[in-house]
């Protein structure tokens, strides 16, 4: 069971890298900064809700790690990390109070995280505070952005659910594997 679970990580985690890389030479969205879609994040939630915690840390970790090098963003790793790891912070505490339906809702407040772990480090490395002006602007564009890739994860596990192609999965909105 644990190659299993190796395996099915190691397959999401080079999904995750995959769409990182290619969503990185997207255009920016808007004028603002920093705001992406995220939607490596997708990944890691599925990650999450399927194998647990220890595998989606990994996953999150390799993807992170791996995206600055293949990007050569070496300098965006701190912002990156800092970010990914509040967030999957948010993803555990958020756990059993937004499971099922709500998993978009757990997902938007984990975006909200990620960008005040990512302001939280570069108010550290620039060592000023005026970067925290821009939070406002970020928390509105996690709120779309994370509300969207939390509603493609729920998506995906609620459709694997049903199809019973997930592997050791239980229930997910009121489907049961039997």
């Amino acid at each position: 069971m644990k190659l299993k679970k190796l395996t099915f990580c190691a397959v999401l985690t080079a999904a995750a890298l995959v769409t990182f890389v290619l969503e990185s030479q997207i255009p920016p969205l808007t004028a603002i900064p920093g705001v992406k879609l995220g939607l490596a994040n997708v990944f890691t939630l599925f990650a999450l809700e399927t194998l647990g915690a220890g595998w989606a840390l990994a996953l999150l970790l390799v993807r992170v790690l791996l995206g600055s090098i293949v990007t050569g963003q070496m300098t965006a790793l701190i912002y990156s990390l800092s970010g990914g790891l509040a967030a999957f912070a948010g993803m555990l505490l958020l756990k059993k109070p937004l499971c099922g339906s709500k998993l978009w809702v757990r997902s938007v407040f984990c975006a909200m995280l990620h960008n005040v772990g990512q302001l939280a480090a570069a108010s550290a490395v620039m060592a000023t505070n005026a970067i925290w002006y821009y939070l406002p602007a970020l928390l509105l564009a996690a709120i779309l952005t994370g509300g969207f890739t939390g509603l493609c994860a729920q998506l995906c596990l609620r459709r694997l659910g049903q199809s019973r192609l997930l592997p050791g999965w239980k229930e997910y909105e009121g489907v049961t594997k039997k």
